[in-house]
């Protein structure tokens, strides 16, 4: 049997992210359907979450589907020493598809080859964030109107950011080039710009945050300094503020110029920046319920023809 399981967005063919995103679309028009009706997932957060998790659930009860699972791991049997493996056989029992976050690599890949049902990668530790891509996408096309030879700034935490990761590899489809801005200690990984290479994705790396290095921008994609993923906390207190957008910086980008963030924010875009009509991290983080909506209707088998009105 198939394993339609969403692991991670460098196995969807660029047609296939073609396809979700015009499902999205259709869920744009109309995300209230009952297309989910007798269905149950299951959301499995070992990490906290509060959009992704939010924005699962939301997806769910609009098409009609039922949730159970946790938000704090504290609360479960893996609490007591129960491993990954038997909880998520025990929860495919009960539920149609499970949507996992964990904070371990690899997690979901593994949870998707023990599970008889679908996994939905919710983000697994520094690794991939599939669904945030999926939305990260749609964005970018509805802001762009292209996704085709697009310049995006990727800012901040390269290292630990498992959105960039997805997005760099779904972006590989559509001639893409990439500015890495990050200090030393976060630039992005060697095995990422390995990636780029082999898959000739144009990437320039920097380390200055001004309005020069960002005035040819169709996307500035800004992150936060994951304090989470810090072993060293001396080190975290010496890149948090390292790269702050204020409003002042954008005076000169281009007219099409988005700024988006996966959120949440911590101090690395000021608020004086929300008010520019260059700011769409809210609207990106709205687009996450058609995107994630698209999700799940594809690993449970429900096509774009069965949901076009």
């Amino acid at each position: 049997m198939e394993n339609r399981s969403l692991v991670t967005i460098a196995e969807h063919s660029k047609e296939k992210i073609l396809y979700l995103l015009e499902m999205a679309k259709q869920f744009e028009k109309n995300p209230n359907r009952k297309i989910l009706d007798g269905k149950v997932v299951a959301t499995l957060f070992f990490e906290p979450s509060t959009r992704t998790r939010l924005s699962f659930e939301t997806a769910v009860n609009r098409l009609g589907g039922r949730i159970i699972g946790f938000s704090d791991a504290a609360t479960t049997s893996s609490s007591k020493g129960e491993s990954l493996k038997d909880t998520i056989m025990m929860v495919s029992n009960y539920a149609d598809l499970i949507v996992m976050r964990h904070y371990l690599e690899g997690a979901a890949r593994y949870a998707s080859e023990v599970a008889p049902v679908p996994i939905i990668n919710a983000g697994d530790g520094a690794n991939q964030h599939p669904s945030q891509t999926m939305l990260d996408l749609y964005t970018i096309y509805q802001t762009q109107g292209t996704l085709e030879n697009l310049n995006i700034f990727l800012v901040g935490d390269l290292k630990y950011g498992r959105t960039v990761h997805s997005l760099l590899m779904a972006m590989r489809h559509f001639n893409p080039t990439f500015h890495f801005i990050a200090p030393e200690e976060l630039k992005m990984p060697e095995e990422y710009k390995i990636y780029c290479r082999q898959h000739g994705i144009k990437y320039i790396e920097h380390t200055d945050f001004t309005e020069e290095t960002i005035g040819d921008a169709d996307i500035l994609y800004m992150t936060r300094v994951q304090r989470e993923r810090f072993t060293d906390l001396m080190e975290y207190e010496r890149v948090k503020d390292v790269y702050i957008l204020r409003n002042k910086m954008l005076e000169h980008t281009r007219p099409n110029l988005r700024i988006l963030h996966p959120l949440p924010r911590v101090n690395e875009i000021a608020y004086d920046v929300d008010s520019n009509e260059k700011a769409y991290y809210f609207q990106q983080a709205r687009n996450g319920l058609f995107a994630r909506q698209a999700i799940i209707c594809d690993v449970l088998g429900i096509t774009l023809d069965e949901i076009k009105e």
